[in-house]
């Protein structure tokens, strides 16, 4: 784990206590049982209502949290026999986007993930989790795969953006952006998206056109970041958690939105203190999520794709809704 959030100091304070107090007991051969069970009694009431109540902006916080479990972290602990493919057959290959085959539940299924860096040199070989064209384009290569051989498409999104620099956008970086969203919307396969962390603009967007959209219960979900957002109502990216508040991007409102379909619940204080608890929930969403999907057929499957986002853009229903 990293440092702690701000808002997670009070339950560390009391955790670095019952550390001290058992070191005091080991060494001084002193019983402070009562003690330490009081205070374990207080960090369980403490972290219970810390994370029971948590702000949008503490959840952006969590999201961002570097040792939150990425793509490459999930796959081995809910996939067999995970065979990575690279490059785009065009360019080159982009380790922002991890793509490949794998089995779940003994069943074949194309993964593409966004993947960001653990460390300074790995966060800049995987350019930060924020993809080039060519990652896109590998990410579509490999749909276009999963097409031809009837294998559902899972999608874990995970990024800041899409690279937004020069040679992004020398080689086409919105209109590989625009491809994806085109092309994905035509599938004749399942294709569930799980918001596993930060998930921000057409970047997000490229593997996110779903049947089904999944997102953990600290992660959000935008078109531009807080502190975007901010610089752009404000003038000051400063007031980055009012725009967290203001734009409804965790979970519990897109979820009310109708703008995701399931919400999956993360373990206590978030996904990075236990990566394997959290795997298992994910794994029950997808395993539901395929089932519901599995009972269409292909064009079914693309009708209700596109229903689902032409729903979303419904804005005289939702005008109506709030008049009533």
């Amino acid at each position: 784990m990293g440092p702690e959030l701000e808002f997670e100091k009070p339950i560390r304070e009391i955790k670095d206590k019952i550390a001290e107090l058992k070191r005091f007991m080991d060494e001084k051969d002193i019983d402070l049982s009562g003690e330490v069970g009081k205070l374990e009694e207080r960090l369980v009431a403490l972290e219970k209502e810390t994370y029971g109540k948590l702000s949008p902006w503490e959840r952006v916080q969590i999201a961002r949290e570097f040792t939150r479990p990425t793509t490459l972290d999930y796959i081995p602990l809910l996939f067999k026999d995970f065979l990575e493919c690279h490059g785009d057959r065009l360019f080159g290959d982009d380790a922002a986007v991890v793509a490949g085959i794998a089995k779940f539940h003994g069943r074949p299924v194309t993964i593409i993930g966004e993947q960001r860096g653990r460390d300074t040199k790995e966060n800049i070989r995987r350019n930060f989790g924020m993809p080039h064209p060519e990652g896109y384009r590998k990410a579509l290569r490999m749909m276009k795969q999963a097409n031809k051989f009837h294998r559902p498409i899972i999608t874990f999104i995970d990024t800041k953006g899409a690279f937004p620099g020069k040679a992004a956008e020398e080689r086409g970086q919105s209109e590989a952006i625009a491809r994806n969203l085109y092309e994905m919307s035509g599938l004749g396969v399942p294709v569930i998206s799980v918001v596993i962390g930060e998930g921000a603009s057409g970047g997000a967007l490229a593997i996110g056109v779903g049947n089904q959209i999944l997102m953990l219960e600290n992660s959000w979900y935008s078109v531009i970041s807080p502190e975007g957002a901010a610089a752009l109502l404000w003038k000051d990216a400063g007031q980055a958690e009012k725009a967290a508040e203001t734009m409804k991007i965790t979970g519990l409102d897109l979820k009310k939105l109708g703008i995701i379909d399931k919400l999956i619940p993360e373990v206590l204080g978030g996904a990075h203190h236990d990566p394997k608890k959290q795997s298992e929930l994910i794994d029950t969403a997808l395993s539901a999520a395929l089932t519901e999907l599995d009972k269409m057929n292909s064009a079914e499957l693309q009708q209700q794709r596109r229903l689902k986002y032409r729903k979303i853009g419904d804005f005289d229903t939702i005008e109506n809704q709030t008049q009533d």
